[in-house]
């Protein structure tokens, strides 16, 4: 089945190809730029560090219906080993087998195609099985440090938690905007709180995944307005899941990886972010996601952290 006229229509809006360059490969991550991040080292006040990663573990919160996306297997290849001799120093060590986008993540802009193509008009062909994304693969994105707001869509309409299937609007991004009392601007990184985690946090793999609020296939326009430089969430899908137009599957991974180039989390953990920044009364606050450097991975495990 083809994309409607509907999503074609969206994604001539926020395109980005050739915005900086046929060349380009790392998208709305050109937004960062060294004002950017000047304005976001201002941000800090207290120096309370907030950490925003899932613990990776075998039980982590893939269920398996994504093939091939498995939690991390943790293996001792090594353990008080005296490999010099004995009496000398002894060492352990250990090796994991995951997926990229097993827990707290970034796709990379190659993470998503459609219609046979990629971020900036490259083929779909050019990741291959054993070189993976020759274009835009995850370590182009080589620092993600910039001003970072909280959303808290769940606050800011009066629950702990969206119900699932919510599909999160620009009016309700605009409503945790006034909360937030900031305004979203050019190179922020946005992180919406929808409350979803919580379900995992409390063990229920199955309702964290299904079904879950998420972004609106008319988000993008919003990000794409504020010239947001990348968005991430605390649910498993990003979008809302089921879609809200039906047989319409991940059309916001479209519009925000292929169309706009813009990287995309999910599975961050917002509560511990959510609970700081009410105490603080401020929203805004420096962001530490850097990506690691996969060569030609189309996405990565990252372990972000907000300071405020």
């Amino acid at each position: 089945m083809s994309l409607p006229a509907a999503f074609h229509d969206i994604a001539k809006r926020v395109n980005n190809w050739g915005r900086w360059g046929a060349d380009d490969e790392i998208g709305t991550l050109n937004l960062i730029t060294d004002e950017v991040v000047r304005e976001a080292v201002a941000t800090v006040r207290t120096g309370r560090r907030v950490p925003l990663a899932l613990p990776l573990k075998q039980d982590g919160v893939q269920t398996g219906v994504m093939p091939g996306r498995v939690n991390p297997l943790h293996t001792m290849v090594q353990i008080n080993q005296e490999l010099f001799g004995p009496g000398t120093v002894a060492c352990s060590d250990d090796v994991v087998t995951m997926g990229l986008q097993a827990a707290t993540h970034w796709d990379a802009l190659t993470h998503a195609s459609h219609s046979g193509m990629l971020y900036n008009g490259r083929p779909a062909g050019t990741i291959t099985p054993h070189g993976g994304a020759e274009f835009s693969g995850i370590d182009k994105a080589r620092h993600v440090v910039s001003r970072g707001v909280l959303l808290d869509v769940a606050r800011a309409r009066g629950v702990a938690r969206l119900d699932g299937g919510h599909a999160v609007t620009p009016e309700d991004l605009e409503a945790a905007e006034e909360l937030a009392g900031t305004r979203v601007r050019a190179g922020d990184v946005v992180l919406v709180r929808t409350g979803q985690i919580q379900a995992y946090l409390a063990g229920d793999r199955e309702a964290y995944a299904y079904p879950s609020p998420g972004l609106s296939v008319r988000t993008p326009e919003w990000f794409h307005a504020r010239d947001v430089a990348a968005v991430a969430n605390d649910t498993l899908t990003f979008e809302v899941f089921p879609p809200e137009i039906e047989d319409l599957w991940l059309p916001v991974h479209a519009l925000d990886l292929v169309e706009m180039g813009m990287l995309q989390g999910q599975n961050w953990n917002l509560e511990e972010l959510s609970t700081a920044c009410g105490e603080e009364g401020r929203y805004a606050f420096l962001l530490s996601a850097m990506p690691e450097p996969f060569v030609g991975g189309t996405g990565t495990p990252v372990a972000p952290v907000a300071v405020l």
